[in-house]
């Protein structure tokens, strides 16, 4: 089966940058679309950004355009979020999540698979 492990999440201070990743194993991880989502206890589920099969076709939260980039790396397994200018409210567990579909999704149910999360907490 799949699974998927993030990583990169750390302490740091509003206005920094910070890059986190997702590794990706198994025999269909290479077929899976991406995503990432974040969450807090006592928040709703968000969705953060989703990218396609061929690394191409990418989707965002309208609130996180032009701070927040997906890629990846599909000879790597790797699929990552490059995050700028940090903010408070940024803060964070960052999960993965992969489907099988074939274009990007933003809603949370359409993925079959998840990682664990890494927390990401901004200070001021």
């Amino acid at each position: 089966q799949v699974q998927l492990v993030e990583s990169g999440g750390r302490l740091v201070q509003a206005g920094d940058s910070l890059r986190l990743s997702c590794a990706a194993s198994g025999r269909t991880s290479s077929s899976m679309t991406m995503a990432w989502f974040r969450e807090d206890p006592g928040k709703e589920r968000e969705f953060v950004a989703a990218i396609g099969r061929n690394g191409i076709d990418t989707y965002y939260a309208d609130s996180l355009k032009g701070r927040f980039s997906i890629s990846r790396d599909n000879a790597k397994n790797t699929v990552y979020l490059q995050m700028n200018s940090l903010k408070t409210e940024d803060t964070a567990v960052y999960r993965c999540a992969g489907r099988t579909g074939f274009t990007p999704r933003s809603g949370w149910t359409e993925y079959n698979y998840w990682g664990q999360g890494t927390q990401v907490t901004v200070s001021s």
